[in-house]
């Protein structure tokens, strides 16, 4: 199976990106990502982005270099570094007569019916007039006690909210190994069967710089994503051009099939 069979096969996608992937010496590819969606909405999909960045963009305007624990700072770093992060989407957008639709969720947004129904209204109306939704977490009034933690696990809920055919998990690596794909004797997995519980594989859960998933938050969220009848492909950041040509290394996460 090729990447781009699978994506010819989808039509409407959620593509999430990481904090490490467009931030720093890797903002770049924030402009290759939107072009990958350019490309895709050119095929007929409808694509939602869920994107992080907003702290790891503003921490260094701030002249922070590490993560702060402190809950107000996040909180402010993230109202600072969102309209930033979508001043980049916006740019990149412009370029091909595109706007993009800021949505800022929170658990609540999505646990509480009446106010997920909104959300997703608003999405489906965004993608109609042709906008291109960028979600992130609404970290400027989450709490610790009550938050996402994650944006892989956002994407996975917004995923089976829109009742997406895929999710493309964009990473620091190309895909689930069987162990730390640093270490010796690291395998790539290409498919995981849904249901298949993975007990041979060693999974790590640690993070770099602001990102807060890791290959056990991408695991998890493709565990989520997958039982809501959502097709998971995870692979590197680095291969968002290669991805409609069907030439790079991937692990794609079967679905299960929906009612």
């Amino acid at each position: 199976m090729r990447t781009v069979d699978i994506l010819h096969s989808a039509k409407r996608i959620v593509v999430k990106v990481g904090s490490s992937s467009i931030t720093g010496g890797n903002e770049p590819h924030l402009a290759l990502i939107v072009d990958f969606a350019v490309e895709l909405k050119k095929l007929g999909k409808e694509v939602v982005i869920v994107s992080s960045g907003a702290i790891a963009t503003a921490a260094p305007l701030m002249g922070l270099t590490v993560r702060s624990d402190d809950l107000p700072t996040s909180q402010a770093l993230a109202s600072i570094g969102q309209a930033k992060l979508m001043g980049r989407y916006e740019a990149a957008l412009s370029k091909h007569d595109l706007l993009p639709g800021q949505i800022l969720l929170t658990v609540e947004n999505l646990d509480q019916e009446k106010s997920s129904i909104n959300a997703l209204k608003a999405i489906e109306r965004l993608l109609e007039v042709g906008v291109v939704p960028v979600i992130n977490e609404n970290d400027s009034v989450a709490t610790h006690e009550i938050r996402f933690g994650d944006n892989d696990q956002l994407a996975a809920r917004v995923a089976a909210l829109t009742s997406s055919d895929l999710m493309v998990l964009l990473s620091d690596i190309d895909g689930l190994y069987t162990k730390p794909p640093q270490e010796q004797g690291a395998e790539h997995v290409a498919v995981v069967k849904f249901g298949d519980p993975l007990n041979s594989i060693e999974v790590s859960g640690t993070s770099t710089g602001y990102g807060t998933g890791g290959a056990l938050t991408k695991l998890a969220a493709a565990r989520l994503a997958t039982s809501d009848g959502v097709g998971v492909m995870l692979t590197a950041t680095a291969n968002v051009t290669e991805l409609l040509a069907g030439d790079c290394k991937f692990t794609w996460f079967e679905p299960n099939t929906r009612d």
